[in-house]
């Protein structure tokens, strides 16, 4: 099964990618992340990457549907992936019609993770991550035991340059002019399956599965 996973920075798609991956054994391929451990090895493509996502804006597309295209055709996405922050603008989600098109291996469904903005932004600017393990911690909904100290393996937490008001604000406007748009060209294609992202994770989950056609508890 291929899928791709929509919804505004915070929405929760790497959260709940995490579960499907578990659900459905499909590889979770994040760009996100991908882009984070090129800016942590300092690669060129990272420190080109970085001075994107400092800025909260998108990473150029030809970046972005290289890695894609090269990760998506590695063995073990044969029988399917999750694609989570990808595609962001309806030129990239062309580019992965195209791309799966020479596989012979079409899209199954894109999941609309849908919660109003105004909770995205609290959502986001609330949030803190380990420098060591990059455990996710929040500072309203799911704090650590400690204050500034990861529960997990005791490092220390920290704020994402790309989580701070300004720069969650200039994400979410552009997200609202390039990549909502996307969800309007899975509309069209049929494939979009729209889930309430403004309720417990894993009524979250529950729904996910129902938009799949899936039964899980």
């Amino acid at each position: 099964m291929r899928i791709v996973l929509l919804g505004a920075p915070g929405a929760g798609k790497g959260t709940q990618a995490e579960s499907l991956v578990k659900k459905l054994n499909l590889p979770h391929i994040s760009t996100g992340d991908m882009f984070r451990a090129a800016i942590k090895n300092g690669t060129a493509l990272g420190l080109e990457a970085k001075s994107y996502m400092d800025a909260g804006k998108l990473v150029p597309d030809e970046l972005t549907v290289g890695i894609i295209k090269e990760r998506i055709s590695e063995p073990d996405c044969k029988e399917g992936f999750i694609l989570d922050g990808f595609p962001r603008n309806v030129a990239q989600a062309e580019a992965l019609e195209v791309m799966l098109a020479e596989q012979n291996a079409p899209l199954d469904a894109a999941l609309n993770i849908d919660v109003p903005l105004e909770k995205i932004v609290t959502r986001l600017t609330g949030r803190r991550m380990c420098k060591d393990c990059g455990t996710i911690f929040h500072i309203a909904f799911n704090p650590p035991k400690e204050e500034g100290k990861c529960d997990a393996c005791g490092g220390a937490l920290y704020q994402r340059s790309d989580d701070t008001v300004e720069t969650v604000t200039n994400r979410l406007n552009v997200y609202t002019e390039q990549t909502a748009p996307v969800i309007g060209f899975y509309a069209e294609k049929g494939l979009l399956r729209d889930v309430n992202g403004d309720q417990d994770i894993d009524k979250v989950m529950i729904a996910m599965g129902e938009a799949l056609g899936q039964q899980w508890n």
